[in-house]
């Protein structure tokens, strides 16, 4: 069975404790080789607008998401310096898009829409090989 986690901060209402990497039952990066495509939000806080921005967009799109096997992972605790921080080196705010293969296929420091993630992830090999898809 293909791991589906969601690690999203709710910041639309008052912000909770954000789930750090560092946490217990947060994946690493390696745990998800072959079996997903991590989209990684970084942020100094919880409160950026950007981050906002981005995980409103995301809880809008999740299931476009999901049928991609995108797992998001959340960080905005710069000052915990964190497995996927150490991996990725993120400065501010930050969308990191790692394909299955584990390679980083995106970089972008401002939000994005969930159409322009899936459109991109529509068009990596990995995915065409997921669909059957001929189409480059």
């Amino acid at each position: 069975m293909i791991l589906r986690l969601l690690l999203i901060a709710l910041v639309l209402a008052a912000p909770a404790p954000a789930q750090t990497p560092g946490a217990p039952d947060a994946p690493e990066l390696s745990d998800l080789l072959w079996t997903a495509r991590p989209l990684v939000i970084f942020a100094d806080s919880d409160r950026d607008p950007r981050y906002i921005q981005q995980m409103r967009a995301i809880e809008g799109g999740m299931g476009e998401l999901t049928e991609r096997e995108v797992v998001v992972l959340t960080d905005t605790e710069p000052e915990a310096e964190g497995p996927l921080r150490r991996d990725l080196r993120p400065r501010g705010f930050g969308v990191v898009l790692i394909d299955i293969d584990g390679k980083v296929a995106l970089r972008r420091p401002a939000p994005m829409q969930v159409r322009e993630i899936t459109a991109l992830i529509d068009r990596m090999p990995s995915r065409r090989d997921e669909t059957g898809s001929r189409r480059p």
